[in-house]
């Protein structure tokens, strides 16, 4: 018999996923950024961009720009991040305590730095994480002492 979960679980699941693989794709870039780094060194400066798409002009500006100690660094600590992501969505997919109390805390810790980055500039993307965050730490919250 398959085991119905709440919906609010299920939206968490779904968001933690979703945030796990993101954070899998921007550690995959960052590293291969590393890895390719003076090509796209070599590749910012030909002819072939300038004066076209801006979007990928600024973003290979930043790229080459960050040094490779800190590209590595990113990379990993993000790849680092989507592990403990992902194993804290299959813990809550299986309504584990462990879980709830891995969530709760990490991102209970998110919630001031955050609050940080509203006050310095609000944004559609740092107010709508913010929001999502408030909303799985009030759900586990409640739910956790429910049970």
């Amino acid at each position: 018999m398959i085991k119905k979960r709440p919906p609010g679980l299920i939206a968490i699941v779904i968001y933690k996923g979703f945030v796990a693989l993101l954070l899998t794709a921007t550690s995959i870039i960052l590293l291969l950024a590393l890895k390719k780094h003076d090509t796209l060194v070599a590749f910012s400066e030909s002819y072939i961009l300038e004066g076209k798409r801006e979007v990928i002009e600024w973003l290979l500006e930043k790229i080459i720009n960050i040094k490779p100690q800190t590209l590595k660094f990113s990379g990993i600590a993000t790849a680092i991040y989507a592990v403990v992501t992902a194993i804290e969505t299959i813990g809550l997919w299986y309504e584990k305590t462990w879980a709830k109390i891995l969530v709760i805390g990490l991102v209970g810790i998110s919630i001031p730095p955050e609050i940080y980055e509203l006050i310095r500039g609000v944004t559609i993307l740092k107010f709508l994480v913010f929001m999502a965050n408030i909303a799985v730490l009030w759900y586990l919250i409640r739910h956790f002492y429910k049970h």
